[in-house]
């Protein structure tokens, strides 16, 4: 479904992707991890064409595209068949919910205004907001702003979501309602490539892991035998810091 060869990519003299390669199949929830600096994040942006790699290739629904010269109507039609869910929201505070969920709707795609908002009511219906179609951002808790930004996502009916580290904004008492929207959207079969540190996510629901480290992959597999049977001594050192401390850096 989706297939990343060789991507590449500097901010200056600082390498942050030094040819990764990735593949994700229909149904997958792939998870992507590592320590800060990784290029966990810069892998995800560059891959919907939210930073401008340097180099490499991607095949995604059948259709090859260069990093480097991808056109902008390339980049458009990858990004009508994908979602991406931002660590921070990103929702118009001016905008209620069902608002911030239909405006893409409405102005990219040109779609009626009573398709869209039924539409984006039955995405809002689908992470637990039914009933807070109307309220802006500021009425909302972190955690249902970004269960906003999922609807959002999820309203375009694309063929895989992103998730940019979806919960490291939240309190910890306001992960759980993020990471079970996501858990049902698994169940679900939607097509998920999350960057995050959360673990128990990473082990339980994901079914590929993919640990970066340095802009290289380090270990990519199962997500049972990355856990159970790690075959990296760095990805060893990393899982027994995980265990010893609780703690992700």
């Amino acid at each position: 479904m989706l297939e990343v060869h060789g991507i590449k990519k500097a901010f200056g003299s600082l390498e942050v992707l030094k040819g990764v390669d990735l593949e994700v199949h229909k149904g997958d929830v792939v998870a992507i991890l590592g320590p800060s600096g990784s290029g966990k994040t810069t892998l995800l942006r560059c891959i919907n064409f939210l930073e401008k790699a340097d180099g490499g290739t991607m095949t995604f629904d059948g259709e090859t595209y260069h990093f480097n010269r991808a056109t902008k109507k390339q980049m458009n039609a990858m990004r009508r068949k994908t979602g991406f869910v931002f660590q921070s929201y990103n929702l118009f505070l001016n905008k209620t919910a069902l608002q911030n969920v239909t405006e893409g709707l409405i102005v990219a795609r040109k779609m009626p205004k009573p398709q869209a908002e039924e539409i984006g009511r039955k995405a809002l219906e689908r992470v637990g907001l039914s009933d807070r179609c109307g309220y802006y951002p500021h009425q909302l808790s972190g955690g249902q702003q970004q269960r906003v930004a999922i609807a959002r996502a999820i309203a375009t009916n694309p063929d895989i979501i992103f998730f940019d580290e979806p919960t490291s904004a939240l309190d910890p008492e306001l992960t759980g309602e993020v990471l079970s929207v996501m858990r049902q959207l698994a169940n679900d079969g939607m097509t998920m490539l999350v960057v995050t540190h959360e673990m128990g996510f990473a082990r339980n629901v994901s079914n590929q892991v993919v640990f970066m480290e340095g802009g290289v992959v380090v270990e990519a597999g199962p997500s049972k035998e990355f856990f159970q049977a790690p075959k990296q001594e760095r990805t060893r050192a990393f899982l027994r810091m995980i265990e010893q401390h609780g703690i992700y850096n």
